[in-house]
């Protein structure tokens, strides 16, 4: 007498297909709570969030009164954040405002002329490189003109998806190499209600935008 067939058991697959669910949501949590900073609670800079500091790749312009051999006129600032005068050789200017490089001048100069004074220009701010990933049109980095804020990445990168988490959009900044980057966290709404902090945030080289 043959021995009945034996049915299989649809329940592994099932479970394995219930483990997957749950290990992916779980994946998911645990992106939304790693640590992060609301955009509100960004400490606030004492300078105004939209004063230019000069970045590398800038064109600048030194001119010094009275002095055409000492100017510089349209000048582009180098990878390594400096700039080479006339008499002064390398000057760092990466990271300062043109009035704080017109009193660094200055004070350099006091050595070589009488009373010198300096006049710093922004000819051409470089373009900002901006990454933007997660749940938007077209993933990738985009060169992008100065000031920008997230709304423009998103739009540069072909707005949100339908899965996009709107209260799920983060700036990854990183202020050291020794430190992970900061997340600064944005809700969509308050993005294109114009809240001010939000509205207000300005990109930086470098930052990466992040759609979940």
């Amino acid at each position: 007498m043959s021995q009945p067939s034996r049915r299989q058991n649809p329940m592994p697959s099932l479970s394995k297909f219930a483990l997957l669910l749950v290990a992916g949501a779980a994946l998911q949590s645990c992106a939304s709570t790693r640590p992060f900073i609301w955009v509100d609670d960004v400490p606030p800079s004492r300078e105004d969030p939209g004063e230019y500091r000069v970045s590398p790749r800038d064109v600048i312009s030194v001119r010094v009164w009275n002095q055409e051999s000492m100017s510089l006129e349209n000048t582009r600032v180098r990878e390594d954040g400096r700039i080479s005068l006339p008499f002064l050789k390398d000057v760092k200017v990466v990271g300062l405002r043109p009035n704080e490089i017109t009193d660094k001048l200055q004070q350099a100069l006091t050595s070589l002329i009488v009373d010198p004074i300096v006049t710093v220009t922004l000819e051409e701010p470089a373009p900002l490189v901006i990454s933007v990933v997660g749940e938007v049109t077209t993933t990738g980095s985009y060169t992008m003109a100065w000031p920008a804020g997230v709304l423009q990445a998103i739009a540069a990168a072909g707005g949100l998806t339908s899965y996009a988490d709107r209260d799920g959009i983060y700036v990854l900044r990183r202020i050291s190499l020794s430190v992970p980057p900061t997340r600064i966290r944005f809700r969509y709404q308050d993005l294109i209600t114009g809240n001010s902090a939000a509205a207000g945030f300005l990109l930086q080289s470098g930052d990466v935008v992040v759609i979940e």
